[in-house]
């Protein structure tokens, strides 16, 4: 990803086909090392396209996407149809909230965030 933002940035800057050695330019500049790897593959990937239309591009095949804004409602109803249901679902879950609960206790193992 650190690199993609590099190749994007000298895009941005007017640089329509940067370079490896540009990109490690922008990388270094900042204190992170480039992989070499990594950065020839996405060199080649990229090389003789257009950032613009690849990014519209992009944005087309995320439109298609879904966010899932209406999802949670219908999991909150089934849970509550579930219950109503038989009171069977509703046992089975309270212990469930117990073991997590367990789990949350433990989770600062004698240290903090800021020791």
């Amino acid at each position: 990803m650190k690199h993609l933002a590099a190749y994007l940035l000298l895009g941005l800057g007017g640089n329509t086909s940067p370079s490896a050695e540009d990109v490690k330019g922008v990388l270094s500049s900042v204190g992170i090392d480039a992989d070499e790897e990594r950065l020839d593959k996405l060199i080649k990937e990229l090389e003789g396209k257009d950032l613009q239309e690849l990014i519209q591009e992009g944005s087309q095949k995320l439109a298609s996407v879904p966010s899932g804004g209406g999802g949670g409602g219908a999991g909150a109803g089934a849970a509550a149809g579930g219950a109503a249901a038989g009171g069977e679902a509703a046992a089975e879950e309270k212990p469930a909230e117990k073991e997590e609960e367990k789990e949350e206790s433990d989770e600062d193992m004698g240290f903090g965030l800021f020791d």
